[in-house]
């Protein structure tokens, strides 16, 4: 997934889903998926309007948790849709309790894994640890070694292996675009698949952010120190936010893409070349919400297909 600062000049990002990608617009969202048959199948939608027009989503840390959580909650929504798709659903539902429950199941789990667990195994080796600054410091290489270790076990799944090649579609199509080429498959295929706005580098930035601020709060008492752990998640990803909104508009600065490379490295375990096929569905999904927000006249993708309709009504092409 990628993060999608807002600011004057916009920054166009998405997400891999299976056997597809969704882009996300200044004004709307628009995702692609191939079905069983071969065809793309395509649906766009407005974003939540209060984003735009409430005065409190410009500010400074609130509006990385604004965007980020509006960001799970699409991405939650965009997977139901392209498992449905991908799997020939003639009933497609775009949202629901199923939806919504996944997306605090998965919050739940990413909270307990990734920063409660880390926390617990870091109190069991305390009597062995001389320092209070080093237990904290060691707490979180073995969060950052519980994610790598993750993402690494996870790509070994095919299925798993498609939605990374689609996501480093999804990267050369923005790359693309940022660059100012046309959004043709052979323009697109000569991009990389790395990004600095990719979610994988905010992951990371994440990981980093907390061991600095989870360091001063080593509590004796267990339940103390988690409770700070939770308290602290909407900081550290309020100023991870802001961290990464930074260096996606500095980019022309040497030091920001010296500061941008660990999460390029990163990236190498969540993405994936993809095929031609591929890279029609992520240009089908970017060219599509780039009409929908009014930059880009509708017209053919690049593999000259139609888009198809879906269930929910439409049959316009892109």
């Amino acid at each position: 997934m990628k993060i999608v600062p807002n600011s004057n000049h916009f920054h166009y990002g998405g997400q891999a889903v299976i056997e597809g990608v969704m882009m996300r617009g200044r004004h709307h969202m628009f995702v692609a998926v191939r079905n069983p048959a071969g065809e793309i199948v395509t649906h766009q939608e407005p974003l939540s309007s209060w984003i735009h027009t409430s005065p409190i989503t410009k500010w400074p840390f609130i509006r990385g948790l604004v965007m980020l959580w509006d960001t799970l909650a699409l991405g939650i929504r965009t997977l139901t849709f392209s498992a449905d798709v991908a799997l020939g659903e003639e009933d497609v539902q775009f949202s629901g309790p199923i939806a919504w429950g996944t997306i605090i199941i998965s919050f739940a789990m990413g909270i307990g894994v990734f920063f409660l667990l880390p926390s617990a195994l870091a109190k069991l080796i305390d009597h062995w640890v001389p320092y209070a600054l080093l237990n904290s410091l060691l707490e979180g290489l073995i969060r950052i070694a519980l994610f790598i270790a993750y993402i690494a076990a996870i790509s070994l799944i095919p299925d798993i292996r498609r939605v990374f090649a689609y996501h480093g579609a999804e990267h050369k199509a923005i790359n693309a675009l940022e660059a100012g080429q046309p959004l043709t498959l052979e323009s697109v295929q000569r991009y990389t698949i790395a990004h600095t706005r990719c979610g994988t580098s905010f992951l990371l930035i994440v990981l980093v952010v907390s061991i600095l601020l989870f360091a001063p709060f080593h509590f004796e008492q267990w339940s103390l120190r988690l409770l700070s752990r939770l308290i602290l998640i909407p900081v550290v990803a309020g100023l991870s936010y802001e961290f990464l909104k930074f260096t996606a508009n500095h980019q022309d600065k040497a030091v920001v893409r010296w500061l941008s490379q660990p999460g390029l490295v990163l990236q190498s375990l969540t993405t994936r070349e993809p095929d031609d096929k591929m890279l029609e569905v992520s240009i089908a999904a970017l060219k599509g919400v780039l009409a929908a927000d009014g930059t880009l006249a509708a017209e053919q993708d690049a593999s000259g297909e139609k888009r198809q309709p879906s269930s929910l009504g439409e049959a316009a092409s892109v």
